[in-house]
């Protein structure tokens, strides 16, 4: 049953699409964040590997909300690797775990494409597709990553 709330379809299917592609961006910075726990070596490994436990944890989260924002839209969330691949915006260079520095700085970029994505996204929701529940939801996002790159920051510093 497609829902009826004051959004016209075109505009949920667009909406949907945009929300299937930060899908594939946040799985693919969760993927790497995982590899970045799994393989973190040198001074202050046990940090590290804490601090990216803390945030694909936090990814985890933000995956299942969205999956569930394009439900709620009357949509499907995509759900294969294929399709992550294909729709994300997010590269997969190979990283260099030898170097803190390195992982620090991918995970880094990975969450500011992500910000200004969403920056773009919130504005778009709300005023081209007239879905301001997406745009909160949207902003809400942005903050997060905006913490988590902000954290990614000060190892940098």
């Amino acid at each position: 049953m497609k829902p009826n709330i004051g959004i016209a379809d075109k505009h949920m299917q667009s909406v949907s699409n945009l929300l299937n592609m930060l899908l594939a961006d946040e799985f693919t910075l969760y993927v790497k964040t995982r590899n970045a726990h799994w393989n973190v070596t040198g001074p202050g490994f046990s940090e590290l590997h804490k601090f990216f436990e803390e945030q694909y944890t936090l990814l985890d989260e933000v995956i299942d909300e969205v999956a569930e924002r394009v439900r709620m839209l009357g949509h499907f969330a995509v759900a294969t690797l294929a399709d992550y691949r294909q729709l994300t915006r997010l590269t997969e260079d190979k990283i260099d775990f030898g170097k803190q520095e390195s992982i620090l700085r991918t995970l880094l970029d990975d969450h500011e494409t992500i910000i200004r994505v969403l920056r773009s996204d919130v504005t778009r929701t709300s005023d081209e597709y007239k879905d301001l529940g997406t745009s909160d939801f949207l902003t809400g996002l942005m903050e997060r990553h905006e913490k988590m790159a902000w954290m990614l920051r000060a190892y940098l510093s």
